[in-house]
């Protein structure tokens, strides 16, 4: 019954019954509408080091997890929904959600019923959905494997027991049901082809149970299956960091602050395009006040500024956390880290960052620049697209931004390492 390759969709009849379960839990309540600013953010586990095995927690290839058969002749997931001809740009906001404009073209279906039954094989439905096999756990749930009657599309499902996200506390006045709408509110918004896409939300009050229906990556981790032990290559870190690059900027750009960028949270689609994903963490700010005072979703990928227990600035703790991400895709490891959370904070405030010697300069100063601890010489996003490290092979990564194209410019030429303080002789 686990097994999703057992399954065919051709040849069976579909009973659509509602299930007596539905009622069992019943918690007269949406999540939907529900609203909370706040950042929720870290539990504050410790790493142990990056191993491939660790960067899993993503949804699975097909070709791994064994559903060929199972999807028979439509297990492309492609082609049946036009695709987002966004690059990097910012889309025409639509709509306005709580001051904040909208950046996402097609509105996010929103069902408030949910009819839970089965198939004559025992495959569970919910509403269309026939269940595959399961992807992965999360803090607050699970992520199962699904197939559209309708469409017959792969979705993957995000599912919530809203009774228990209630119960969680993850501050002194905030639960886990806070942090999941704020995931909702955030992913609601967005739609770039290097971000996991939305597709619907299915909010029962009579029911207990809370989906967020996301498009399936048919593809791997990161970190899977490529590259020479230690990193994925120099060539293929390039073509990732751009993907990862693009979708911070349309982030950045609508101001949006993802919280945990890292290899885990990026997905490699089977033509080799990364999204970024789990906004569990995230934060809309206004009015260009993104200061937050949570640290960051993972004490690795923290930024020296975090560790200090004062409030920072967001998005250059993005900034940050992108550096470590391409770290970790070069050399395959962390840049700090140490055996407990006390540990790995003072490497990332004091100990200074160690580079290869036989790295290119180039590389050198991109990694410097978005791994200073000083906020006020970090490199921006703008000068990021332009560095020659980043555009060799392909040229400036094209986006829009507030700030003119002669302003980054100039902000980039005169970035030598001497100007940001970060000469590579203090490097070691």
């Amino acid at each position: 019954m686990g097994c999703c390759c057992c399954f065919d969709f051709h040849s069976k009849k579909v009973s659509r019954e509602p299930s007596s379960a539905v009622k069992k839990h019943c918690s007269q309540e949406r999540l939907l509408g529900v609203s909370n600013p706040e950042v929720l953010n870290s539990s504050g586990k410790v790493e142990e080091g990056l191993k491939r095995s660790q960067l899993n927690h993503s949804l699975p290839s097909l070709e791994r997890s064994g559903t060929n058969k199972w999807l028979g002749k439509h297990h492309l997931n492609r082609g049946l929904v036009k695709d987002s001809k966004e690059t990097s740009g910012v889309a025409e906001p639509d709509k306005v959600n709580g001051g904040i404009k909208a950046c996402s073209r097609v509105p996010v279906k929103q069902t408030y019923h949910e009819v839970r039954s089965e198939d004559v094989d025992g495959n569970k439905i919910i509403n269309q959905y026939v269940r595959g096999c399961k992807l992965g756990m999360g803090s607050y749930g699970k992520v199962v494997l699904h197939r559209s009657i309708s469409d017959h599309r792969l979705y993957a499902l995000k599912i919530f027991h809203k009774s228990r996200l209630r119960k969680i506390r993850v501050a002194p006045t905030e639960t886990a049901l806070m942090d999941v709408q704020r995931e909702v509110d955030i992913m609601k918004l967005l739609d770039h082809p290097n971000i996991v896409r939305l597709e619907e939300l299915i909010d029962d009050p009579e029911s207990d149970n809370f989906y967020m229906v996301l498009e399936y990556v048919e593809g791997r981790a990161m970190f899977e299956g490529c590259g020479p032990p230690g990193g994925i290559g120099e060539s293929t870190s390039r073509r990732y960091f751009r993907g990862i690059l693009a979708g911070l900027i349309y982030l950045h750009n609508h101001n949006i602050v993802h919280g945990d960028i890292k290899p885990e949270n990026l997905l490699v689609t089977a033509e080799g395009q990364i999204k970024i994903g789990d906004f569990g963490r995230s934060r809309i700010f206004e009015d260009g006040n993104d200061m937050m005072r949570r640290s960051p979703g993972t004490p690795v990928f923290s930024a020296p500024e975090c560790c200090l227990g004062a409030a920072y600035h967001g998005k250059a703790a993005d900034i940050w956390a992108l550096g470590v991400t391409l770290y970790c895709m070069l050399l395959g490891r962390y840049p700090f880290f140490g055996e407990t959370l006390q540990k790995i904070y003072e490497k990332i405030v004091n100990e200074p960052l160690f580079l290869p010697e036989e790295m290119n300069k180039d590389l050198k100063l991109l990694l410097a620049g978005l791994l200073c601890k000083d906020t006020n010489q970090r490199l921006s996003l703008d000068a990021v697209a332009l560095h020659p490290w980043v555009c060799k092979g392909y040229g400036p990564l094209e986006h829009k931004t507030a700030k003119s194209g002669q302003i980054i410019a100039k902000k980039y030429d005169i970035f030598n390492g001497q100007e940001h303080g970060l000469e590579l002789s203090n490097l070691r």
